[in-house]
């Protein structure tokens, strides 16, 4: 078990690195013969630039200003990762299955690994014993019905679907009565992510919604807002908008190992409180991990 959960620390260690250096490789860099008010410069320029978010690096450096009289690393470090836990450690959440079925509504615009996330989802809770039913809600990109059914063939999953082009209330319907008839554990509903035409998509999405609550009670119980941590603030955005729109009760953020943004996981959370359940560190199928936010930080700082 201990060998398990050590892979795992140094598999989001390694998928950190590229954030870990934008934030701390130029300031751990240049500290020598620099004062503190240089070096807290230097570290909120990091920050900002691993798109913490300008409001959430002054909060930090203002916290470690008031606390550090000079300059030392080994301090500095063990405050920043202090002030960032503290800020993290309030939307860590992992999602719970706890009604059945256990109803999942999967946003997000094209291109963040939405369908890979629910893939993902469905191997593992497969794995774990469950039933799982997934819907082919997007149905207006065809591969991403391709892609779903590669996937619940994966995990040995049915996929409820419909023709190209068709009505997503539809296959919503469709998947909630066979969920109910089975009695599945979990359904997983994908959707559509044109946000260039986001008014009808939110509008959609809203009567997505609607129609699974009419089939199922509650639900959807949650609201999966997929992101790709390499956009940075656009991530934050697109947060933003979906929260409005439909209310977002959890995030998976992805591609975390091949940015330098890796901030912007800190700036969802200063900014929104939206919980984080889950985060993509690789391609892997054991590369999607419970969001935690002490291994997150020590792998980070």
């Amino acid at each position: 078990m201990f060998k398990r959960l050590k892979a795992g620390f140094e598999s989001l260690k390694a998928g950190l690195t590229r954030t870990h250096n934008a934030i701390m490789g130029s300031v751990e860099s240049t500290l020598t013969g620099v004062s503190r008010e240089v070096l807290l410069e230097r570290l909120e320029e990091s920050l900002i630039s691993s798109d913490v978010g300008v409001r959430t690096s002054a909060e930090i450096v203002d916290r470690l200003r008031s606390v550090l009289a000079g300059w030392d690393n080994e301090k500095l470090k063990q405050h920043l990762k202090s002030y960032i836990y503290d800020i993290l450690k309030v939307v860590e959440k992992p999602l719970e299955i706890n009604k059945s079925p256990f109803v999942i509504m999967v946003l997000g615009v094209n291109g963040v690994g939405k369908t890979t996330t629910i893939g993902k989802l469905a191997s593992r809770y497969s794995s774990e014993g469950k039933s799982v039913v997934l819907a082919a809600g997007d149905t207006f990109r065809a591969a991403a019905i391709e892609q779903l059914e590669g996937w619940g063939r994966r995990a040995g999953c049915p996929v409820i679907k419909q023709a190209h082009g068709g009505d997503p209330g539809a296959v919503a319907f469709d998947a909630m009565k066979a969920a109910v008839a089975r009695r599945a554990d979990v359904v997983i509903l994908d959707t559509a992510g044109r946000l260039h035409t986001k008014v009808n998509l939110m509008e959609e999405l809203k009567k997505v919604k609607k129609v699974v609550s009419r089939e199922v009670p509650d639900a959807p119980h949650e609201n999966l807002l997929v992101l790709d941590a390499s956009t940075g603030q656009n991530a934050l955005n697109q947060a933003k908008l979906f929260n409005e729109a439909v209310g977002v009760t959890g995030i998976a953020l992805t591609k975390l190992d091949g940015t330098a943004k890796g901030g912007i996981i800190v700036a969802i959370a200063g900014e929104l409180k939206i919980p984080i359940r889950f985060i993509g560190v690789g391609e892997g199928i054991d590369d999607l991990r419970d969001f935690d936010a002490s291994d997150f930080v020590e792998a980070l700082i």
